[in-house]
């Protein structure tokens, strides 16, 4: 009697582990996964860095066909197809990089149903001829990445994404999942009206990312807060630095170089030349640091950021939610950290109020604006006042932010907010901050005098209190809606400023953010975020050589052959063997096969085991020849069309020949020699012993070895076969002798 088949939680959880290296789902993964490989269409709300792309990649490959990936960006498409080539995945994209004659090879591998996931932009998808294709091809599903950019309410509005209502007419059967990080109400509302999703199931992951450090700070010397920052936490890691113009990312970028920080600009005045250079730079080089618009971070999928800055305020707390997310999408410690000041409150209000957008537009963005205005003036624990604008509720303080890690003093300034709203109001509610504060502390500047506000009954009330101090009453005023600015950045008193006024409302403001330090409290310095312990450092560190060189060789980002967290756990249980090498998460069969045997060597060569309490073991001859056979053999999908001959497999008691052994060892050291790498980079271990036991003898032969990808045939195959055939023909000589 036959076993029943393997559920399709079954069939996930084992493709999880073989494909990706993890042995369980995070959150409602598993159950997204099973809806959409079951047929079912989802809307899909996960943090950055939640693992969204699981959610479409796995079904992918459990359906039959190819899924076609909607995403809006380029540098998404490629840095995803790299890291699932590397796992053993057949992905590729269609976009606009491609030459004629490449993308005309992923339209034929898709039309053999030699694809296993297909990235597509809006702009391609939407083309009759790529409609026409798809109608033939075996497609298995349709993913909408970013889908908020349906809506005109989202943050990244993009026009062609509500054409892509085209999906659900001409594909009605096959199942469609929207995905995004952010959306309210009315986004999420007009994502299911665009996709034709009114009946699919929603599924809501916690916005928390407990791993980000979340941090405010009043904004003083912008550029010199920031360096120390870098300096004193964050030396040597990867970063993002948002401004709010093109003149302070360029101007900041310069400087940080000047200080000896590695770090370049990124905008949208660039040329696309510049700009690809910058992304390129930031995604295959570590700890490199990139000062930016808004225009940079959408589908960067770049794990190792440690920490994401603002030197200017966001427009939104979806901007702001989504920018930060980019820190620490690994898991591992990150920070965000912004600094702000009275200007950026008066700079993103005006733009709002001069932007011709339509007034139902402006009082939503004005709403969003308030929120985050109140989320940096809290006194509260900021992760909770962020999540609760997700309408998420969490209990308990999280520990992990700045005023739950230094808790600020909130006090009655319903005096000094009177004062400062007489002094706006009776100097006409048209003078800046600058002037209304003069006039506060009295100071009898010749302006003042012209104007005659020294003889003002408000000239003076506030000189017991210093110019940071009124500076910081004004800031939240603006914040807290009772004063605006004007289009030349004069303040005037709003109608919500006369219950106050009149002594009708209480203020309580921020003590720390108000009063300045008396110098007897000396500054802390936090300690550097360090993704390992003091004792892991140093394997870690070298395994992070080991990768970039690695990555360097097969031209793909360093994250895409292990993420920082995957070499964080190698460092910490400093494996001995392929068995307890393949338990760590993010090492699936397709990675322990190609780099195995360069992780363990690495491993030894700085520090060795510490398998003592650990549970582990040495691995026995048996059992790595096994795990080296089921490779070979491919538990997945495999990652070369299946239109190419492959050598017949071997048996797992074959031994390899050592003259064969010994001739490609010598023509590695050779290769290496010549590129200027290390020998494993050349090719592995595994896949040297391949070699040695199936003797291919043509270049077609090559394309079934493990470890040996297109472009490593292209580069040593014919030498590969040469030395081949030279050992040959010495072990035949030898015979005949």
């Amino acid at each position: 009697m036959s076993s029943p088949a393997p559920s399709t939680a079954d069939r996930a959880l084992t493709t999880l582990q073989n494909v990706w290296g993890y042995s369980a789902f995070r959150g409602v993964q598993g159950e997204i996964i099973e809806q959409v490989a079951g047929g079912g269409n989802a809307l899909v709300l996960m943090p950055t860095g939640g693992g969204k792309s699981l959610c479409y990649q796995l079904p992918s490959l459990l359906r039959q066909g190819v899924g076609v990936v909607v995403s809006p960006l380029i540098a998404l498409m490629k840095d995803q197809v790299d890291t699932l080539r590397q796992n053993g995945v057949r992905a590729a994209y269609l976009n606009s990089t491609l030459a004629p004659h490449e993308a005309r090879e992923v339209e034929q591998a898709l039309q053999r149903g030699d694809l296993d996931l297909l990235y597509v932009a809006p702009e391609r998808l939407l083309l009759p001829r790529t409609l026409e294709l798809l109608e033939h091809a075996p497609v298995a599903l349709f993913a909408i990445d970013e889908a908020h950019c349906v809506s005109q309410w989202g943050h990244d509005f993009r026009p062609e994404y509500q054409q892509l209502s085209v999906l659900p007419q001409r594909f009605p059967h096959l199942p469609r999942v929207a995905l995004t990080a952010t959306a309210d109400d009315r986004t999420r509302a007009d994502i299911k009206s665009v996709l034709h999703l009114h009946d699919a199931p929603e599924f809501i992951s916690s916005f928390d990312r407990p791993n980000i450090q979340y941090r405010v700070m009043l904004k003083s010397s912008p550029k010199t807060q920031l360096l120390e920052f870098i300096r004193e936490e964050h030396a040597g890691d990867a970063g993002i630095v948002y401004c709010l113009s093109r003149k302070s990312v360029e101007d900041t970028a310069r400087w940080l170089q000047a200080q000896g920080i590695d770090a370049v600009p990124y905008h949208a005045g660039l040329s696309p030349r510049e700009r690809s250079h910058a992304q390129e730079r930031f995604l295959n080089e570590e700890g490199l640091i990139v000062v930016a618009t808004v225009a940079f971070g959408m589908g960067i999928d770049k794990p190792n950021v440690r920490f994401v800055a603002h030197l200017d305020l966001p427009k939104s707390m979806e901007g702001y939610y989504q920018e930060t997310g980019r820190a620490g999408r690994d898991g591992l410690p990150g920070t965000a950290w912004m600094v702000y000041g009275l200007s950026d409150v008066v700079n993103v209000k005006r733009m709002l109020a001069q932007s011709d957008a339509p007034e139902e537009v402006k009082r939503v963005e004005s709403a969003k604006l308030d929120a985050l205005l109140t989320y940096c003036e809290t006194a509260a624990c900021r992760r909770q006042t962020l999540l609760a604008y997700f309408g998420e509720t969490q209990a308990r303080p999280c520990g992990n932010c700045d005023t739950c890690l230094h808790p600020p003093q909130a006090r009655d300034m319903t005096r000094e907010a009177q004062m400062a709203l007489s002094a706006v109001v009776r100097t006409g509610n048209r003078f800046g901050a600058a002037h209304v504060t003069d006039v506060l502390m009295g100071r009898e500047t010749e302006r003042i005098v012209a104007l005659g506000h020294h003889q003002l009954p408000t000239f003076g009330v506030g000189a017991a209190h210093d110019e940071k101090t009124w500076r910081g009453v004004l800031r939240q005023l603006v914040s807290l809606g009772y004063l605006a600015a004007d289009d030349h950045y004069g303040l005037n008193a709003t109608p919500r400023s006369r219950a106050l006024l009149k002594g009708e409302t209480q203020l309580q403001l921020r003590e720390d953010a108000l009063i300045p330090q008396t110098g007897t409290r000396k500054k802390e310095k936090r300690s550097r975020n360090a993704p390992v312990d003091a004792q892991d450092a140093p394997l870690f560190e070298a395994l992070r050589r080991w990768r970039l060189e690695l990555a360097r060789a097969l031209a793909v980002p360093p994250y895409v052959i292990f993420s920082d967290a995957t070499l964080k756990a190698i460092a910490e249980l400093r494996p001995t063997s392929h068995d307890s090498l393949g338990a760590v998460g993010g090492v699936g069969q397709r990675k322990l096969t190609d780099y195995g045997d360069e992780v363990l060597q690495v491993v030894r060569d700085n520090g060795g085991t510490r398998e003592v309490g650990r549970g582990t073991r040495a691995e026995t001859p048996q059992e790595r020849g096994l795990q080296n056979n089921q490779a070979i053999l491919g538990v997945l999908k495999q990652s070369t069309p299946p239109t190419l001959p492959l050598i017949p497999d071997v048996p797992e008691h074959v031994e390899p020949d050592p003259e064969i052994v010994a001739a490609l060892k010598e023509l590695r050291r050779e290769l290496a020699r010549e590129d200027e790498v290390s020998a494993f980079v050349v090719y592995s271990n595994a896949t040297l012993t391949a070699l040695a036991t199936r003797q291919p003898r043509t270049l077609n032969d090559l394309r079934g070895v493990p470890g040996l990808g297109e472009k490593r045939i292209q580069a040593y195959g014919k030498r590969i076969l040469d030395a081949i055939d030279t050992a040959l023909d010495a072990i035949a000589t030898t015979l005949d002798d």
